[in-house]
This record gives C-alpha cells, sequence and structure tokens, in this order.
C-alpha cells in the first residue's frame, strides 16, 4: 500500500469560510490578535483570495473559539488603547486546519460563479446587445490580466518565491481561459447565434412593442 496515498473520507464537518481557515493558518505560524492578523492577511494582499473584514474577522475568531480550535493566549493593554487579546492555536485547531488542507486541495467542489449564471440565462437579451456586452467584459478581463501580471512581475523583481504568489498565478490562468472562452463566444454569437440566431433574434423582435406612429398610420390606412 503507497503511504502517501490520499484516503478519500468525507469531511467531519461542514466548512464554508476561508477566512476561517485564514486565521488557523496565521495562528499556526504564531500567537496573534485580531488587529495584527487583519494586518498580516493585507500585508500578504490574501484579502485578494479571502474576502477581509473586520466584522467578519472578529465573528470567525469567536466561532473558532466556542468550538476549542482556538484559545485566548494572554490580554494586554498598551497605554489608553482597548485591550487585545492574542490568541493561540489549540491540538485541535491543528487538527482541523490539515484536514480542511487536504479537502480543499485534493476536492473539487461546485461553485456557482455570477457569469456561469448569466451565461445560463444568456437568451433573455437580444444576441446583439449580448455581443457588446461581453466585449464591455473582454477590456475589464485585459486590465485584470495586466494588473495581475504587473503585481507578479513585482514579486519576482523583490526575489518572492513563486510559492507565495500561487494563487495569483492560478487567478491569472482562469482570467487567460475566461479571456480566450468570451472573445470565441462572441464571434459565434455574431456567425450564427450558437446555433440559435435566427430564433433568437425573433423571439426579441416579438416582444419589443410596435411604436405609436405604426399604429397611427395602420388606422389612416385602414
Amino acid at each position: 500500500m503507497n503511504p502517501m496515498k490520499v484516503t478519500m473520507t468525507a469531511p467531519a464537518r461542514k466548512r464554508s469560510n476561508p477566512l476561517a481557515l485564514a486565521v488557523l493558518v496565521l495562528l499556526l505560524e504564531r500567537a496573534m490578535h485580531p488587529y495584527e492578523m487583519a494586518a498580516t492577511l493585507r500585508a500578504r494582499r490574501k484579502e485578494e483570495s479571502i474576502k477581509l473584514r473586520y466584522g467578519s474577522l472578529y465573528t470567525v475568531i469567536e466561532l473558532l473559539e466556542r468550538s476549542g480550535m482556538i484559545r485566548a493566549k494572554r490580554t494586554s493593554r498598551q497605554g489608553k488603547r482597548p485591550e487585545r487579546t492574542t490568541y493561540e492555536l489549540t491540538p485541535a485547531g491543528g487538527v482541523e486546519l490539515r484536514d480542511w488542507m487536504r479537502e480543499l486541495l485534493s476536492t473539487p467542489a461546485k461553485e456557482f460563479p455570477r457569469f456561469e449564471a448569466a451565461l445560463s440565462l444568456l437568451p433573455s437579451l437580444p444576441p446583439d446587445e449580448v455581443v457588446g456586452l461581453l466585449e464591455t467584459r473582454v477590456e475589464f478581463l485585459k486590465q485584470d490580466i495586466q494588473q495581475i501580471e504587473a503585481g507578479l512581475q513585482a514579486a519576482k523583481a523583490q526575489k518572492l518565491a513563486p510559492l507565495f504568489a500561487i494563487e495569483s498565478e492560478f487567478r491569472l490562468a482562469n482570467l487567460q481561459t475566461e479571456l480566450t472562452f468570451v472573445t470565441d463566444l462572441q464571434l459565434r454569437i455574431q456567425k450564427d447565434g450558437c446555433g440559435f440566431l435566427k430564433e433568437w433574434n425573433q423571439r426579441h423582435q416579438d416582444r419589443t412593442p410596435k411604436s405609436k406612429s405604426k399604429s397611427k398610420s395602420k388606422r389612416k390606412s385602414s
């Protein structure tokens, strides 16, 4: 039996908030208070991959403490500033962190991107309008790609190991794939409406209300 083989088992508990996982990973490095956690995530630009809000962070910390994944190590105060509680990872939190990471890395999950939802409802707008909207999306995608490429070049110039920007490489690959798809989709719609152009146009022509001038001219001719 291969000792490196990953055993496929169902997760023991529901895991849905990446911010909670990020807190566990930070505390794996060292004990921190919430402000330091947020500052560290922002300094490492992790908020580009993990939604970070202070209110949500405190809620996550409270839930992790209640579930025994982290615990308060000490409370301190500097001058007139509010008290700060420093948290540390518990053994149970360490187990949860590893199990959660293994699940995320090994098991694809069905997600529901907004763009995919819009594509599933594409015929609700006229094909010409869809083509124009996709052209706008192409421009936004190009801007995002340029921004990420610039960030990766800056990281390279700072001699940052690619490992610590790997999520940016993943996001860049996804954006490049989407750009290719959207550009091709524009051409397909313009060519034959993905096999439905005549009917697609007809549906929207039938739904377009007739102008008052046309209706008046019909009355006069009658």
